[in-house]
Order: structure tokens, then sequence, then C-alpha cells
């Protein structure tokens, strides 16, 4: 009868324990959009680059993020970013994707990626937030040049699918009782040090019952600044402002 008492103690100590570590394991997901202006050049590999004037265009990004009160196993946010931008130039001898281009040429620039990130809460309250971590950002997008004299019809396109190891920072400074912050996400490149995403902005949070809601505005900066990367050599750069949504569950 002790040991049954025994068992079902323990059996109820460890029920308890681990519904409590379950009620601490936090969800985020939320979304940007993003009004950016584009702007930079590219080339295949060994080419000499071609600068495009660009237009402005709508960009977005979404994310979920997983955190959790276990000891050294770093938490979980995977981000989607659409980047894609039309261009136009004029040509004079520009090689690319096995087609020589004269005269009037359009471009797809796609820097679309994904952002695999991996960190851990150093600071958490209402003061002052910092995460700290290491990110994989996995290109899939590409270049593609098309002949305008021939509607597209002749055309050619470099596709990426390599990633980039980054250094990945979140900082955020409140302001207790509003709900006001202040925040900057930092990624930096380690095998491309050229290669930068960073935003920085204002938030507000309200506190609700089964989730809190934070709504920001600010300015994001994306700098895709390589060498024979997929055999592709640009430096092209997204930058403006942007206004999202984040819910914190």
């Amino acid at each position: 009868m002790k040991k049954t008492l025994l068992a079902c103690a323990l059996l109820g100590a460890f029920v308890g324990t681990s519904a409590q570590a379950a009620s601490l394991i936090g969800f985020k997901v939320g979304g940007d959009y993003w009004k950016a202006d584009t702007s930079g050049t590219f080339a295949e590999n060994g080419q000499s680059q071609q600068g495009f004037n660009y237009s402005s265009s709508s960009q977005g990004s979404l994310w979920v993020a997983i955190e959790h009160p276990i000891p050294l196993v770093p938490n979980v946010k995977i981000r989607e970013n659409r980047l894609d931008a039309s261009g136009s130039s004029v040509a004079d001898g520009f090689d690319f994707g096995g087609q020589t281009y004269t005269g009037d040429i359009n471009t797809s620039s796609d820097l679309s990626n994904t952002d695999f990130i991996l960190y851990y809460e150093l600071l958490d309250n209402d003061l002052v937030a910092l995460d700290v971590g290491a990110a994989y950002k996995k290109m899939h997008g590409s270049f593609r040049v098309s002949d305008k004299a021939t509607s597209g019809r002749v055309n050619s396109e470099i596709e990426m699918d390599s990633g980039i190891v980054m250094a990945y920072a979140d900082a955020q400074v409140g302001i207790p009782g509003l709900g006001l912050y202040g925040f900057a996400d930092v990624m930096i490149g380690v095998d491309e040090s050229s290669v930068y995403d960073y935003s920085v902005g204002l938030g507000w949070q309200f506190d609700g019952v089964a989730l809190d809601t934070k709504v920001r505005v600010g300015y994001r900066d994306f700098n895709f600044d390589v060498n024979d990367f997929d055999g592709v050599t640009a430096n092209t750069q997204f930058k403006g402002y942007f206004a999202g949504v984040e819910l914190v569950f």
C-alpha cells in the first residue's frame, strides 16, 4: 500500500511538473508588410556587373517562433522573406546565363529567402529583452534577364539555392506600464560578411487574456553583396519602411 501511494505521489509530481513546463512554452506568429526601394547590380561570375533601374515594390515577411524553458536548448524561429523586384536597363554586350544582351533589357531580381534561427534569451523583462544566437539564411530566388525587343522570348535565368551563416541578435527596450518599446533586429553574415539584414523601429504591446498583440513599425535594410554565390556576383539592396503585427501565445 505504501509503495502504491509513493508511486502515485511520484506520478502526480511528474504530471504536475510536465504540465507546468508545457504551460511555459510560448509561441509567436507574425508578419510584416514592407515597402522597399531596390537598387544594385549583378552579373554572372567573371563578367562585368550590370546596373538596373528598379521600381519600388511591396515585400513581406512571415514568421513563427517557439520558446521553451529547457536549459541549454535554443529557441527556434523560422522567418520567410519575400523579396522580388523588377528592373530595366540598356545593355552593351551583357553576358548572362548563356545569352549576350544588347539594347533594352528587363530583369526580375528575386532574393526571397528563409531564415532558420536558433537563439537564447539572455534578458526577458518589461524593461529590457535580449536574444542572441545564430541563423542560416537559405536563398531560394533567382536573377532573370530578358530582351525587351523580343518581348521576353529571349531570356536567361540563374537560380540560387545556397545559404549564408549569420550572427543574430534581437534587442528591445520598453517603457513599463505603457506597452511602448523600441527594437532592433540584426543579422550579419559570417561566411559572407557583406550580407546583412537589420530592422529598427517602435512597437506597442497590448496584453490580452489568451494572447498578447504587438503592433510595430520601422525601417528595414537587406544588403546582398556577394562574389561567386551560386555562379552570381551581386550587390543588391532592399530597404524601406514596414509595418507589422505579432501575436504572442
